[in-house]
């Protein structure tokens, strides 16, 4: 849910529901990246209500367009991180499994001495 001004679009807060400070922070760092934001900020209303209320004001542009904005630029952060990952856990693998092979070439070659 948006809460703002019909006549001044470039000022509003949203209300997320099921949402919680790991977005709220993570929404918050990727908007201050952009320069079109001169303030963003969050609130969680109660800590037994699951809702996280975001404002964000920029230089001109809508809010939620910029929101929306830094919404997908944090996706495809995650999904980076998420590829990073997985390629540093595969080469890990591919790694274990040479050592091991090496490792068992080894003890065959100290077994038949």
């Amino acid at each position: 849910m948006e809460h703002g001004s019909f006549s001044d679009q470039s000022k509003s807060t949203f209300s997320l529901v099921d949402e919680d400070h790991t977005f709220a922070n993570s929404v918050r760092f990727t908007l201050n990246q952009d320069p079109r934001v001169t303030f963003v900020g969050y609130s969680i209303p109660h800590p037994s209500d699951n809702r996280v209320n975001i404002r964000v004001q920029t230089t001109g542009d809508p809010a939620r367009e910029v929101l929306k904005d830094g919404c997908q630029e944090l996706m495809l952060m995650c999904q980076h991180v998420r590829s990073t990952f997985d390629k540093a856990v595969s080469d890990f693998k591919t790694k274990a499994a040479k050592t091991k092979t090496i490792d068992e070439d080894t003890d065959d070659d100290m077994d038949s001495e």
